[in-house]
């Protein structure tokens, strides 16, 4: 097993790690109601999901 001979800086390390970044939400628009939502997933504001209802509205347009 590769074992380091010498220990790496704080600054290599944090620069290496720096790398290390979570992607943000792709967003589509909701073809019923037009708003925004995640890919794949039911949108929670008119609650379908591929011309399907499947659950009541999280948030209401008018609250």
């Amino acid at each position: 097993m590769a074992v380091p001979k010498r220990k790496m800086s704080r600054s290599n390390t944090r620069a290496r790690r720096s790398q290390w970044k979570a992607t943000a939400v792709s967003l589509a628009t909701c073809p019923q109601c037009k708003s925004p939502k995640q890919s794949h997933v039911a949108c929670p504001t008119c609650g379908t999901y591929k011309g399907r209802q499947y659950t009541e509205a999280l948030r209401s347009e008018h609250a």
